[in-house]
């Protein structure tokens, strides 16, 4: 999950706290949301190098559109 951290901190320039805090929130959302047999899976899943991949993805798009809605060049 430090790399989940990492790469939030990097994307959405917010210090190394505030990105844990990002990402524990929307992780323990998850758990709650899933079935149990899908949340139970959800750290595994963190830690393989494809999720990373995907995640990278999403926060490319995410920021791009976020720059675009304030006026700014995205990605």
């Amino acid at each position: 999950m430090d790399e989940l951290v990492a790469l939030v901190q990097k994307k959405a320039g917010l210090s190394k706290e505030q990105a844990t805090q990002a990402v524990d929130t929307v992780v323990g959302f998850l758990k709650k949301k899933l079935p149990d047999p899908i949340a139970k899976q959800l750290d595994e899943l963190l830690a393989s190098e494809q999720a990373m991949d995907a995640a990278e993805d999403l926060l490319d798009k995410g920021m791009g559109a976020l720059s675009g809605m304030l006026g700014k060049k995205g990605k």
